[in-house]
């Protein structure tokens, strides 16, 4: 399998983009082509362990890496998960829960995460690399501490994190900033999530940098869904959730179903597209976005335009305006059109908006629609489904329930399966949860966390519980403008 770039120019094997993370030119790299993954191959991961579904989508995507040793690279990976790494709950009828934060960080992250070093490292022994790897990463929240726990301590990797200082949860920050591993590094930048993105590309584009980093023998490389090393995982717990489906019979042989996905950067919904470019049977996929409602507007007008106020909302890894991971569909309705999306990211960069055709939005509306809740929205949504059901969700579910309700109002005889993509645990944001569910609030985190233990009866992880005693190792916060100077103190 080629990979090759959304602006052209490129075509590389499966290891050789993983170890790139981004194209020369600034394109991400996709499939040359999409395999197919039969209806018979779905059916028979009903018998399958997660890891041994897992390895099936990959080995189909990544063949350039074998067959047993993926299968042997995702057992070790899955193994660090607590059960079944992406349980599928049901919350209603025809409406069910795919739980993706029971890994080590409670982010969906992980599901990626624990894999990419693998890949990552065993990329660059294929591509004959012998240079140290700097991993930078730009973080809403929850990819920052999945990406330092997935690569902490990896022989020949180092990576450096970048979150916006005022933009994630306070548990968020104390995951990050406590981080052990002898290569690992955090910084705050002034600034949200936009400026740590741009500032990250900026490095991986710039040629002067590139030549100083050549010096001292090191290769950027990303765990950003920039990175098709991380999106690739992500699409397996697509076929995970339908395979679960299966076995329970909840759906027959080849019936879609629709998703409801929570997404900031794009690269969360966009693996559920892909699953449907390789036969996974999805009719529909919901858009769920926060008050920073860019997609949403996006999927209802065509015109993608981030010239818009910023909202900081309880909802962090969302507060998003720039989705990178659009590019890759909009190259796929584009007719794989690479001059194109790359005269619209152009756009994007010097204007701040693009559009797309009446033919485009029609291959989007197809396939895609958009949804969005505010803060009050989304606490009525979690309040809501807590009394009828007992069940807690974390501030980015509750957008996605929010858009999966509004659905279901105006399509009251839709009776397709609807599967809601559960992307953190509560516990990662108690205060805002808590006063969701209960209308009491605290400022100290740790208080919220016994107070919703004691209202939801929910059990509180370990590695957020133990977080009140780790001693903080990461206090530094840097101009978005400097984050070379930080990369080059890290290194030394």
């Amino acid at each position: 399998m080629k990979f090759i770039s959304t602006r052209g120019g490129e075509s590389v094997s499966g290891a050789q983009a993983i170890v790139k993370g981004l194209s020369d030119n600034g394109g991400l790299f996709v499939p040359e082509k999409f395999p197919r993954v039969s209806l018979q191959e779905i059916e028979n991961m009903c018998g399958q362990s997660y890891p041994e579904r897992a390895a099936t989508v990959l080995c189909k995507l990544l063949d350039d890496y074998g067959e047993s040793e993926l299968k042997a690279a995702c057992e070790q990976a899955y193994a660090k998960f607590e059960g079944d790494p992406a349980p599928l709950v049901k919350l209603d009828d025809g409406v069910y829960m795919l739980e993706l934060f029971h890994g080590p960080t409670c982010a969906f992250k992980d599901m990626a995460l624990t894999l990419l070093p693998y890949l990552l490292r065993k990329g660059c022994d294929m591509c004959g690399i012998k240079d140290e790897i700097l991993v930078l990463t730009a973080t809403s929240g929850d990819t920052g501490k999945a990406a330092l726990e997935g690569f902490k301590d990896v022989k020949g990797v180092k990576i450096a994190v970048f979150y916006p200082a005022e933009g994630v949860s306070g548990m968020q920050k104390l995951q990050m900033c406590t981080q052990d591993g002898g290569n690992v590094n955090v910084v705050a930048v002034k600034g949200n999530f936009d400026d740590c993105q741009t500032a990250v590309k900026e490095i991986f584009s710039n040629a002067e940098y590139a030549k100083i980093l050549a010096k001292k023998k090191v290769r950027l490389s990303s765990a950003n869904s920039i990175n098709f090393g991380r999106l690739a995982p992500q699409i397996a717990y697509y076929f995970s959730a339908y395979a679960d489906l299966l076995s329970s019979d909840q759906i027959t042989p080849g019936e879609q179903i629709d998703f409801t996905v929570p997404t900031g950067n794009f690269g969360n919904i966009l693996a559920g597209y892909y699953a449907k470019l390789m036969g996974l049977p999805v009719r529909r996929l919901h858009c769920a976005s926060n008050k920073n409602n860019v997609l949403c507007d996006f999927f209802n007008k065509g015109e993608y335009d981030i010239n818009r106020e910023f909202y900081k909302t309880t909802s962090p890894s969302m507060d998003i305006l720039v989705s990178s991971n659009l590019e890759r569909l909009l190259f796929e309705i584009s007719g794989r059109d690479a001059k194109l999306t790359a005269a619209r990211m152009s756009a994007l960069k010097t204007e701040g908006k693009y559009t797309v055709t009446d033919a485009e939005r029609e291959k989007l509306a197809a396939t895609f629609d958009g949804g969005c809740a505010d803060d009050d929205e989304c606490v009525e949504a979690m309040y809501d489904v807590f009394i009828d059901t007992g069940y807690t969700m974390d501030t980015h579910t509750g957008c996605a329930m929010k858009v999966a309700v509004d659905w279901f109002e105006k399509n009251k005889k839709d009776e397709t399966r609807m599967v809601i993509v559960s992307t953190a645990n509560p516990y990662k944001f108690p205060q805002d949860v808590l006063y969701a569910i209960t209308g009491n609030d605290a400022k100290d985190s740790f208080k919220c966390i016994k107070r919703l233990h004691a209202a939801t009866a929910m059990a509180v992880p370990k590695q957020l519980s133990s977080l009140r005693d780790k001693p903080v190792r990461f206090n530094t916060t840097a101009d978005a403008g400097k984050l070379f100077d930080e990369v080059l103190k890290f290194l030394g």
